[in-house]
């Protein structure tokens, strides 16, 4: 009996667990490309390209092993461009005595799949993604009765159980995180390396082509499209990183700069996000290389701890939390997202680097994530809804799994310290260290009010004071606060009003 074994756009691993008994002369792979996907929220034109030409590569290479593929292309007239619709033709093609599928990385199609068994009358196996390093059962003991889920604690389970970066019982130099050394801004002259091109082939300037003529409404470009869209080509970026940036990578990790828009960083997100990479195959790399003496220790535990820390704990914490923690909004934070996220023109030069890039690349690294883009949306009282819209629906690496615990709660605290125990707020002083940008700027970064002052600098002081009531029991906000309390009420109240008049010129704020 036929066995219909459905691989998602995310899935592109020939070590998927719901292809690990697959008998070809039986069963049948369907995949599909379907307009829905590329439609619930305003995709990225790079990362709706990037999965279908994976998709379409991944189809090839299946075929070419003798696997029968029923691949469903967006073009197809009969395409209903829904995945319950093209689950539902395929039953009806052929008949299959089950459907098998692994477990997909975002909430809203697993309920999906939970449907199919009653609708179309056969059993549904949905089976563990057994490509991430952490099982979901081991997430769930290690956070089951933790009120607070810190990744770091996370991470030392995670580097004991594998082995990474240990010896014997211990970390290996004595100690688990060396972060403290990975906060080095650029030096003067500094050359980041030029990462690896890869030009897109036949397959995938086909589905660039059907990408621009099918979603001219998208966001973004595609002419810089550069992203590996094989498990080859992103075991060659890998095999680059570790030889060419991977020594300076824990250096300048947090580093920004005019015109460099990838520095010392890896670029592998989103090949291991959709499945090309598998994250064991990095982490060893990284090790290796350490061990090898070719790259620091800082460097490979920084790297490793992204993706055995970070990595594996927001998708932990995505499933033990979901669906909830799509709402939360501990904050209140209601203020519509101004419209230069998906446009560009802030005038102010680290956001307008940050989303500049990323409208052209489909990219921008943690640190313009977390302390330029994120940052501004934290003072600002962004929207989570609206914020969480924009950052799932604009890099390329970016899935629900991975995106929403990032931002609700490391870069919003929209969940009210679940995942980080403080805010990461900071003023214009933290982007000026850590970059370049303040010095290009119309705006001064050591002006707090007045004429040409530092939106963040009054934003920062504005959130504080909002917020001071709700932080006075958190005793990683004491400084800030005991700083707000010395503070002049006269110069309090000028930022104060500097802040609402910036804000009501981006953003007013939503109807009550």
């Amino acid at each position: 009996m036929t066995t219909l074994r459905l691989v998602l756009g995310d899935q592109c691993s020939r070590t998927l667990s719901a292809l690990e008994d697959l008998d070809p002369a039986r069963d049948v792979v369907l995949m599909m490309e379907v307009r829905e996907e590329g439609t619930y929220v305003p995709h990225h034109r790079q990362k709706i390209a990037l999965i279908l030409s994976a998709m379409r590569h991944f189809a090839r290479a299946l075929a070419a092993r003798g696997v029968r593929v029923d691949y469903v292309r967006l073009d197809d007239p009969a395409n209903t461009h829904s995945f319950g619709g093209e689950v539902a033709r395929a039953v009806a093609r052929h008949r299959p005595a089950r459907l098998v599928l692994t477990q997909p990385g975002e909430w809203r199609v697993l309920e999906m799949a939970r449907r199919w068994e009653e609708e179309h009358g056969i059993p549904v196996e949905v089976r563990e993604d057994t490509r991430f390093l952490c099982p979901l059962p081991e997430f769930f003991r290690w956070a089951h009765g933790r009120k607070q889920l810190r990744m770091e604690f996370f991470y030392r389970d995670m580097r004991r159980r594998t082995g990474l970066l240990m010896e014997g019982d211990e970390p290996a130099g004595g100690e688990w995180n060396y972060d403290r050394e990975n906060r080095k801004p650029l030096p003067k002259g500094a050359q980041p390396p030029t990462p690896p091109f890869f030009a897109p082939d036949a397959i995938t300037r086909e589905v660039m082509a059907l990408v621009a003529r099918e979603f001219g409404g998208a966001y973004g470009g595609l002419d810089s499209f550069r992203w590996p869209v094989t498990a080859q080509e992103a075991r060659a970026a890998l095999a680059d990183f570790v030889a060419h940036r991977l020594p300076l990578f824990g250096d300048h990790q947090d580093a920004m700069a005019e015109g460099e828009p990838f520095l010392w960083h890896s670029l592998l997100s989103s090949s291991m996000n959709c499945g090309l990479l598998l994250p064991g195959e990095a982490c060893a790399a990284a090790e290796a290389a350490w061990r090898a003496g070719q790259v620091p220790l800082n460097a490979a535990e920084g790297f490793i701890r992204q993706v055995l820390g970070w990595r594996e704990y927001v998708r932990g914490l995505y499933w033990a939390r979901m669906p909830a923690y799509r709402d939360m909004n501990a904050l209140e934070a209601r203020r519509p997202l101004p419209d230069f996220y998906w446009e560009g023109g802030s005038g102010m030069r680290c956001m307008d680097a940050a989303i500049g890039q990323t409208l052209e690349h489909g990219y921008a690294h943690h640190i313009q994530r977390l302390m330029v883009t994120g940052n501004y949306a934290l003072l600002a009282g962004l929207d989570p809804a609206q914020v969480n819209e924009w950052y799932l629906a604009i890099y390329v690496d970016a899935y629900e799994w991975v995106e929403l615990p990032n931002v609700s709660g490391m870069v919003l605290h929209a969940d009210g310290g679940v995942m980080a125990s403080k805010p990461y707020a900071a003023s214009g002083a933290y982007i000026n260290r850590m970059s370049d940008h303040c010095r290009h700027c119309r705006f001064d970064v050591k002006r707090s009010a007045g004429e040409g002052a530092c939106p963040f600098n009054f934003l920062y002081w504005d959130f504080i004071a909002r917020h001071a009531e709700r932080f006075a029991a958190n005793p990683r906000m004491a400084m800030p606060l005991a700083t707000l309390g010395r503070m002049a009420p006269a110069k309090l109240a000028e930022m104060r009003a500097a802040a609402a008049r910036h804000l009501e010129s981006v953003s007013p704020p939503a109807p009550r």
